[in-house]
């Protein structure tokens, strides 16, 4: 049996039993393939070149005992190879972090915020880092910058350790652990990126079993999706320099977010997911926030 039989093969396996994507892939083929190289050993990039391999029996087997997993255990792909990759940059996971996936990674990687930043441009802020990729795309985005990344979870950054050592840059980034902005009180950011637990009540009751699998604090925003948000959008301004700016991820929680911030004036930044998952929103504009105390939760 060559590679791409057995591709077609364990893709239809997956299909069958219904498994959930949303974790680097989108559908049965391209989740297959992503297992189906890694268990060979092979670059994800390559399976045009390797599709007509002709595979050992051992080989099958080892494959289809990792589709198995796959599907008995309905845990994402990362967390079965312990990689995941974000603008082609690699990050090892595993269960203590979400899987990267955020999209504010396409902002850095294409320097649709560079026009936001300024020259004098120095220190960065990733907000709820979880394994440290958004930390290590910012610094790898900007050599002269210095990063912060802060997490609630103690656990989450032990494997933000391991990404920030995998990719040389424990020189220019420091991990602090800690509620929301308190572990850098007093400290000011040009930039401030964050990916926060947004998943209103309703949709963290309905996410499929691989969604589940991953750490619910970084996930579940509440009733409306907005505790964390309300909190960092009164606080934010404080943590700015002037002309600051803060591009925060907030996913398919836009019409709470509108309700919640109806006269708060922010840029929606387009990605591939559309162009009201993520926002940028300037120091001046929190300021002219109405007090946080205001806003009731939906």
């Amino acid at each position: 049996m060559n590679l791409l039989t057995c591709l077609d093969a364990q893709a239809a396996r997956l299909t069958e039993a219904g498994v959930g994507f949303g974790h680097g892939t989108t559908n049965a083929f391209d989740e297959a393939a992503w297992l189906l190289l890694w268990s060979l050993g092979l670059p994800l990039d390559q399976l045009d070149e390797h599709e007509l391999q002709e595979l050992s029996d051992a080989e099958i087997s080892k494959i289809e005992a990792l589709v198995t997993q796959r599907i008995s255990s309905r845990k994402p792909a990362a967390y079965l190879t312990g990689e995941a990759w974000l603008q082609g940059v690699a990050f090892y996971v595993d269960e203590r972090t979400i899987v990267p996936r955020s999209l504010i990674a396409e902002l850095l990687a294409d320097t649709r915020i560079d026009a936001w930043l300024s020259s004098d441009t120095q220190r960065v802020l990733d907000l709820c880092t979880g394994n440290g990729s958004l930390a290590v795309l910012a610094a790898m985005a900007w050599p002269e910058v210095s990063v912060d990344g802060v997490d609630l979870s103690a656990d989450a950054l032990e494997v933000a350790k391991i990404n920030v050592a995998r990719h040389g840059l424990e020189a220019r980034i420091r991990l602090l652990q800690g509620d929301g902005l308190a572990p850098v009180a007093g400290q000011t950011y040009d930039l401030i990126l964050c990916n926060p637990p947004y998943v209103n009540s309703a949709s963290m009751a309905k996410l499929p079993a691989e969604y589940l699998a991953e750490p619910g604090l970084a996930l579940d925003g509440g009733p409306d999706g907005m505790d964390f948000i309300r909190r960092l959008l009164a606080e934010a301004p404080n943590y700015l320099n002037e002309h600051g700016v803060l591009v925060l991820e907030i996913g398919n929680e836009h019409d709470f977010f509108e309700a919640a911030f109806p006269q708060l004036e922010v840029a929606w930044m387009e990605t591939s997911a559309g162009e009201t998952q993520v926002l940028l929103v300037t120091q001046e504009a929190l300021n002219s926030l109405p007090s946080v105390n205001s806003v009731q939760s939906a």
